[in-house]
């Protein structure tokens, strides 16, 4: 019979939830035991090869390429997790909602303090995705399922949701895993 897959993504974030599914420690190889990684930078594989049974997201969406990527995740996982304060409601990243998005730009390309730009240019390649508007938390793009909280959160809630969804239990995360003080 063949193992579940999950797949694993970061948009704006930090990349610390991915460290919290690591934190899972010798658990992994349990773990890998009873499913597959799909797409994810834990074992570098850069698109869907089949359905997934899980997926990871964590980060918000703060331009195209995060939109698409989050949408891609809907479309080829049956149950979608929002690992995180970033993917939840946007978290550190959504400090940008607060400054109009020309003023972050010229903050960065022209006013910050280390800034070096004699030519006045801001980057304007292809492969450089479009900044939105503001940063989105996942939900509000597509629909999400359930959702870890914490900054990062801790990967023993990670391993306890992973566990119970792979054998159609309900989610108890003890509080001691839900307290971030």
């Amino acid at each position: 019979m063949a193992k579940p897959k999950i797949a694993t993504t970061s948009l704006a974030g930090c990349f610390g939830c991915h460290m919290s599914i690591l934190d899972i420690d010798e658990r992994l190889v349990d773990l890998i035991e009873v499913i597959d990684f799909d797409k994810s930078p834990i074992d570098d594989i850069k698109t869907f090869t089949d359905r997934c049974a899980v997926g990871l997201v964590e980060g918000g969406c703060a331009n195209e390429e995060n939109v698409d990527v989050l949408r891609s995740f809907r479309e080829y996982c049956d149950i979608l997790v929002a690992l995180g304060g970033c993917a939840i409601n946007g978290d550190i990243p959504s400090l940008r909602n607060t400054v109009p998005l020309e003023e972050c730009i010229r903050e960065a390309y022209f006013d910050g303090p280390s800034v070096y730009n004699p030519d006045g240019v801001i980057p304007n390649d292809k492969e450089l995705p479009l900044l939105l508007d503001k940063v989105y938390p996942c939900s509000e793009v597509v629909k999400i399922d359930y959702s870890i909280p914490g900054c990062p959160p801790h990967a023993e809630a990670i391993w306890i949701v992973l566990n119970a969804l792979l054998k159609g239990e309900p989610i108890e995360i003890p509080y001691e895993y839900m307290r971030y003080d």
